[in-house]
């Protein structure tokens, strides 16, 4: 199949940078006629058509970030959008903030709006339809557009942008060796599908933690939820369904809305926390805080995810325009956060 032409494509083919080629095709005053010249006719040979991201490159003087997440119901999301705004504060730029509800189209979306002239990059996390369909034209599209684009959370290797993460593997393995520790050996997983990539490492990291310690896995001990967007409802019956008449000393869930539905319902069953099952949560945020009891948790450090990812953003965007293009994956370390759902480590 014939390669799309692309600002990228024009770019390299001329010995240009994408910002010159860009600001070309608008006849920008700041680029020389001939090399105005030079690029639109090559422009016009190949019958390139710029899109709506292409004429979003506007000398990149908005001096504002488009951020797209799944959903903000979660405490993690808002602590990122809140480190996001700290260091876009600090360097004078704006933020405007868009939901994709976890749907695909609706992602697509608010790129095509964003990119219309309103933002300089993107800061985002994947929705759960864009993982399963595992479409990422939009973004390909974007970055091929000259537009700087960081990941963060839910990613995909494939992608060549700045990406920001904590390791998932390893922070689950921290909380179930805790419980580990604490002397439960009987320990289920409350997890997502494993096309949620952070759900598929946590899980990983599960397995490993167990098999670190010689506890062999039950798949019976494992559920995984499909529905994460109503926890209240379709997760909630599940996650009752799973656990009634487990044998199980302890509970790792990949965030605290499952811990809280799991704990619920181990208290209507007449068990107590941490004295018949012990509870370990992803996410330590206002739930894990409040809930009685409260909640021991892996920390993900949300602000400083928010802050590192426009960091990265923002280095994109002030970059000399004959830089080499080259791209960081950063990583946020994790920390366990023990409160009153798991009992003292045994010695």
């Amino acid at each position: 199949m014939k390669r799309k032409l692309t600002l990228k494509l024009i770019a390299k083919e001329l010995d240009v940078s994408i910002s010159t080629v860009s600001k070309a095709l608008r006849d920008s005053a700041e680029i020389s006629e001939d090399t105005r010249q030079k690029i639109k006719a090559f422009a016009k040979l190949y019958n390139y058509k710029p899109n709506n991201i292409a004429l979003s490159l506007k000398n990149r003087k908005t001096r504002t970030i488009g951020i797209i997440i799944p959903q903000i119901v979660h405490h993690f999301f808002t602590t990122v959008i809140r480190g996001i705004e700290q260091m876009a504060r600090e360097h004078n730029y704006n933020v405007i903030i868009t939901l994709s509800n976890n749907d695909f189209d609706k992602e697509v979306l608010n790129m095509e709006l964003l990119a219309n002239g309103s933002t300089d990059g993107f800061i985002i996390s994947l929705a759960k339809e864009t993982l399963q369909k595992d479409d990422f034209r939009h973004l390909t599209e974007a970055i091929d557009q000259g537009m700087p684009v960081v990941m963060f959370d839910r990613i995909v290797d494939e992608i060549p942008c700045d990406k920001v993460m904590i390791d998932d593997r390893e922070g689950a393995k921290m909380g179930v060796r805790h419980l580990l520790k604490t002397g439960c050996r009987k320990i289920a997983i409350i997890t997502t599908e494993d096309y949620v990539t952070v759900g598929k490492l946590r899980t990983k990291g599960y397995v490993e933690a167990l098999e670190s310690f010689g506890v062999k896995v039950n798949k019976d001990l494992i559920l995984r939820l499909d529905n994460i967007d109503h926890c209240e409802n379709e997760c909630t019956a599940k996650i009752k369904h799973f656990l009634k008449g487990k044998d199980i000393d302890g509970i790792f869930t990949v965030n605290e809305l499952f811990a809280v539905s799991a704990a619920k319902f181990l208290t209507e069953q007449g068990k107590k926390v941490p004295d018949d099952v012990s509870i370990v949560s992803f996410s330590d945020g206002e739930l894990s805080k409040h809930f009685i009891p409260t909640l021991t948790t892996v920390s993900q450090h949300g602000e400083l995810m928010g802050r590192k990812a426009a960091e990265l953003l923002i280095n994109k965007l002030e970059r000399p325009e004959d830089e080499i293009e080259e791209y960081t994956t950063a990583y946020i370390d994790t920390t366990l956060i023990e409160r009153d759902s798991t009992n003292k480590i045994k010695k």
